[in-house]
């Protein structure tokens, strides 16, 4: 099977790069000392004050990223309240996202807006993403789907890369670590007149660690190591001042050791006797169209296709002999246009989108591809003291048929610093293709799970003071335990999330 089905967990701490242009900071990412409230893009698909939003979000932008001195991107998320992070090998080997106690497949990886990951296994691959390149993330945490669509169970992570500059901007990194660790990169932005451009390549390997579970056997007692080189560029042109239109370009070429065995198996390998090597490659090209039709009517059109590659490659260790490769490749070509039309204080968002996944891989599937269209309504309201947030979604599954999804979230300013919010919604996915169809492990039988979220919180900001607590319980009807196949009649995923941040000056603490 995929090593993305296989991971287990990276018990050591390797050892990060000492960036030679940046610092190293202990405990969790710094927060920006700017006294403008940041912009959320991810909780409602359009641009929202964080002082004003109702999901339970977190903002890294570019200067947090810096400051926080940490190396990939992986390693930032893991600092994330209600984020949890595997591997299946050493640093920048695959890794696993559980958000808020829902497994890989049940959260949503957008970059630039298109949603990027495997058909096969629903995951996607962290470690292609290089940190230097992103320009902000954000993580929603909860129930996403009618919002986003299928998929969204626990969450959504949103990547955004860098953006043009004004002028012209050139930088270069070089980056020196323990177990053989070697980093490099240059960049290029600007503006010139209505044309903005980006452009941007890095190089990194190591040799790795060895990665074993005290006590367990099957290991291989090797050091893993790792190779990846990226190339993102992008294009923006200002056609008039109602019009724009951008492209933007992602190639991350990886390669890195893990402890695995083929299927099928003709040397009989196992993870102890087998040199296994993992090829992850992510291509993405996204193309979009913003137009201001009056002053309250705004709309984006995206249309964007992305490959993820995936190949593993196994040779006995004994004599090189080769054990085999298996391929597993998605090609996801998808559009969506977004109409947001402003009534006052209020906001009514339109939104029209399809996806179609192309599996081709050496393994034989029943069903190779699959389309999901879908359109969204929500409807932004806000006064004074109080505001909500109404959606409703309608999709079709080529496999599965119609399926409706809705969400309900509301706020209430009890005094300037407290806020309360709560929220409640449902939610709905399809079966991975290998969990329906992997040769000894898929069930055609599966059906799609179907949830209901709640979540209520309390929020407080007052100066370089910003405090809150989340009360969230996710019933998924129907769940699909990952490492047996097995369909539950129902599974609850409930918890608490606390976060503080507080900063003095240039000083920033998270908790």
């Amino acid at each position: 099977m995929q090593s993305r089905c296989t991971r287990a967990p990276v018990l050591g701490v390797p050892a990060a790069v000492a960036a030679l242009m940046g610092s190293v900071s202990l405990g969790a990412v710094a927060a920006p000392t700017t006294e403008l409230a940041p912009v959320v893009v991810t909780a409602t698909r359009t641009p929202v004050s964080l002082t004003d939003v109702l999901a339970d979000v977190t903002i890294l932008d570019r200067e947090q990223l810096e400051q926080a001195g940490l190396q990939s991107l992986v390693d930032v998320l893991a600092q994330v309240p209600g984020v949890q992070m595997t591997a299946n090998g050493s640093y920048r080997s695959n890794s696993g996202v559980f958000l808020r106690g829902a497994t890989t497949s049940q959260t949503i990886l957008l970059i630039n807006g298109v949603r990027v990951g495997s058909a096969t296994t629903g995951g996607y691959s962290l470690e292609n993403l290089p940190l230097d390149r992103i320009e902000r993330v954000e993580v929603l945490r909860g129930a996403a789907a009618a919002l986003y669509g299928p998929d969204a169970v626990g969450g959504v992570i949103q990547i955004f890369t860098r953006e043009p500059q004004e002028g012209l901007r050139r930088a270069a990194t070089l980056g020196l670590g323990s177990d053989g660790q070697r980093k490099a990169g240059a960049s290029l932005q600007g503006k010139s007149g209505p044309w903005g451009y980006t452009l941007g390549v890095g190089h990194e390997r190591a040799t790795g660690i060895n990665v074993k579970v005290p006590g367990a056997s099957g290991f291989n007692p090797d050091e893993d190591g790792f190779e990846f080189t990226s190339v993102d560029a992008s294009l923006r042109y200002q056609i008039n001042h109602q019009h724009q239109v951008s492209w933007q370009w992602l190639l991350s070429d990886g390669e890195y050791g893990f402890d695995g065995s083929p299927f099928p198996n003709p040397l009989s390998l196992n993870a102890a006797t087998a040199r296994a090597v993992a090829q992850p490659r992510l291509t993405q090209q996204t193309l979009k169209w913003s137009a201001q039709w009056t002053p309250d009517w705004t709309s984006v059109l995206t249309i964007g296709r992305t490959k993820d590659e995936s190949v593993n490659q196994y040779w006995r260790l004994s004599d090189g002999a080769f054990g085999g490769q298996s391929r597993f490749d998605t090609q996801r070509t998808q559009w969506s246009w977004q109409h947001d039309i402003r009534l006052g204080r209020d906001t009514l968002s339109l939104v029209a989108e399809q996806r179609k996944d192309e599996v081709d891989s050496t393994t034989a599937y029943t069903v190779s591809e699959r389309t999901v269209r879908g359109v969204v309504a929500s409807y932004a309201l806000v006064r004074d003291r109080w505001d909500a947030l109404a959606t409703v979604r309608r999709d079709r599954n080529s496999q599965f048929g119609h399926f409706n999804t809705w969400a309900l979230s509301a706020g209430y300013r009890l005094a300037p610093e407290w806020r309360w919010v709560a929220s409640t919604g449902t939610t709905f996915q399809a079966p991975t293709f290998n969990q329906l169809y992997f040769p000894g492990f898929g069930n055609p039988d599966l059906v799609p799970q179907r949830g209901r979220a709640h979540e209520v919180g309390l929020r407080y900001q007052h100066g370089g003071t910003r405090a809150s607590a989340v009360v969230y319980r996710n019933e998924v009807r129907g769940f699909i335990t990952p490492a047996t196949n097995v369909q539950s009649n129902l599974a609850v995923l409930e918890g608490v999330t606390l976060a503080l941040d507080q900063t003095w000056g240039a000083t920033a603490l998270s908790l």
